[in-house]
């Protein structure tokens, strides 16, 4: 009786494993928490910072409103690798795998890290990068066409914002979204 169970469950096993893919060369996928280092490749990732606005700049005359919001996200980006690099574009990804890619225009974006961005051998650059997307909660996308899938979570946690896109919140400033940091 023994030998016919195995007779019949390893083929069954095997099926199952071929029926569900696990041969196929599926993306791994990465989330690393925000606050924390997360590493593609030869870059080490981290977020410093990340706001929320209904608009970019003071003047209302000058100002850039978005379809949906501004998200800043300071990062820093390492490259510990021996080689010159370049930091890839960035794009958010919500629950649902929509993407928002970053926005090519660092107009009134303080500390905007730009669109070419290459790294000397263990040099760091630290800047934001601009996203048009809804608020709501996303990862951070670091890798573009790899076999892995590479991420930093992005929690949503409003601070304060102003109600109207034309009124600036009470402290005048950008609407704050907390990153937890890591703990020492």
């Amino acid at each position: 009786m023994p030998r016919l169970c195995f007779a019949i469950l390893i083929p069954a096993c095997l099926a199952a494993c071929l029926l569900s893919g696990c041969g196929s060369s599926s993306k791994a996928a990465f989330i690393y928490p925000a606050g924390d280092k997360a590493t593609a490749g030869p870059l080490i990732y981290n977020v410093l910072d990340v706001h929320i606005q209904p608009r970019l700049g003071d003047d209302l005359t000058t100002a850039r409103t978005p379809q949906n919001r501004f998200f800043l996200v300071k990062i820093s980006a390492s490259n510990s690798s021996s080689n010159e690099v370049s930091i890839p574009a960035l794009t958010l990804v919500d629950d649902h795998g929509k993407t928002w890619a970053e926005i090519a225009d660092g107009t009134n974006v303080p500390d905007w890290i730009g669109v070419v961005r290459r790294l000397d051998p263990g040099g760091t650059d630290t800047g934001v990068v601009v996203f048009d997307a809804p608020a709501q909660h996303y990862r951070l996308r670091l890798t573009d066409e790899t076999e892995e899938d590479i991420g930093i979570d992005i929690p949503l946690t409003f601070v304060n914002e102003s109600t109207s896109p034309d009124i600036p919140a009470a402290d005048a400033g950008p609407t704050p979204i907390q990153v937890p940091s890591k703990k020492q």
